[in-house]
């Protein structure tokens, strides 16, 4: 698992540049390979530092401390949901050693599952549907292995899991209507195939596969940033992360969905504090960001608050708040 990570952001550092050139939905704002970087990295970063701990012979223990590191660090839509994905698939692999092609399947099915239910809004043709398209095909493998754990059948899931996610990113062009007229495929979708043959290559210690990509519409070096022609987005990203009950957590979701789009709201571990609230990540695409601060400090003590031009991809202005609620 940390060999996966440290691969991933390695590989999403060099591919950051042409993610970014083809990103244009759901903003055209040139930054899910940055953000997909950013946040992949916080998890490598995590993983790296946690040593040879006893509790890091835990692959679900490993995944979910990565994941908790990478959804506080989270960047964009794409790093949010990548870090959804990461906590998820980390549930069915706890007290496991090693990986197997049932685990697998089980952890890529609730991955998928509750990164599509963090999206007030989720659509086909992103990397939802990458992400769903490579836990059914991973199931199917697993479901005519006879419960096999061997590291063959766990390779056969993990090719049907790339092959399925590399046909499901190219269907993504014709998905959405935005990436149809710019004939170019999700930028979100290829960044989740390169972390998932980033995780084939770690598990079965094979080169990770250089043709993956070719022939993927707007990915070709010498394409222009498709991003750049397109009209600038108004209105900001604003990210953070706060406490609340799960009352108030509905609560949130729905006068932000009120006022904004692309509301993104996922729990940050399992374990409510000692006045029964849950720690949430919240993303959300609003015209000005005062209203949204205004929504979210009515309901609890935000922090790590970031607030993004949309139109210009740019380092957030951090408004950092500690724990009494007094900005710092």
């Amino acid at each position: 698992m940390k060999r996966w990570l440290g691969k991933a952001e390695t590989v999403l550092g060099n591919h950051s540049d042409r993610l970014n050139a083809i990103n244009i939905f759901p903003v055209a704002d040139g930054d899910t390979g940055t953000n997909l970087y950013l946040t992949v990295r916080a998890a490598a970063q995590s993983a790296a530092a946690a040593g040879d701990q006893p509790a890091q012979l835990d692959v679900g223990a490993v995944l979910a401390s990565a994941g908790q590191a990478a959804m506080e660090e989270a960047r964009g839509n794409s790093g949010t949901l990548f870090s959804v994905f990461l906590c998820a698939a980390a549930e069915p692999l706890t007290g496991h050693t090693r990986l197997t092609s049932t685990l697998l399947a089980a952890a890529l099915n609730r991955a998928q599952i509750r990164a599509w239910s963090a999206l007030s809004d989720p659509v086909p043709g992103t990397m939802l549907s990458v992400m769903e398209a490579a836990a059914r095909a991973a199931a199917a493998v697993d479901a005519g292995q006879n419960g096999d754990d061997s590291n063959h059948a766990l390779g056969l899931a993990l090719d049907a899991a790339v092959e399925a996610a590399l046909a499901a990113v190219i269907r993504t062009e014709d998905q959405l209507d935005a990436l149809t007229s710019a004939h170019v495929v999700d930028a979100g979708g290829v960044g989740m195939l390169l972390i998932l043959d980033c995780l084939r290559s770690a598990v079965l210690g094979e080169e990770l596969q250089s043709e993956l990509l070719d022939g993927l519409h707007g990915y070709d070096v010498s394409d222009p940033h498709i991003h750049t022609a397109l009209p600038d987005d108004d209105g900001v990203e604003v990210m953070c992360t706060i406490n609340l009950s799960p009352l108030n957590a509905a609560t949130l979701r729905q006068q932000l969905d009120e006022i904004g789009e692309s509301v993104i709201m996922s729990q940050v571990g399992s374990s409510p504090d000692s006045d029964g609230n849950y720690r949430w990540r919240v993303h959300v695409h609003v015209p000005a960001p005062e209203p949204a601060v205004a929504i979210i400090r009515s309901l609890g003590e935000p922090v790590q608050i970031s607030i993004s031009e949309l139109a210009l991809p740019q380092e957030p202005h951090t408004d950092a708040v500690n724990s009494s609620g007094h900005e710092r």
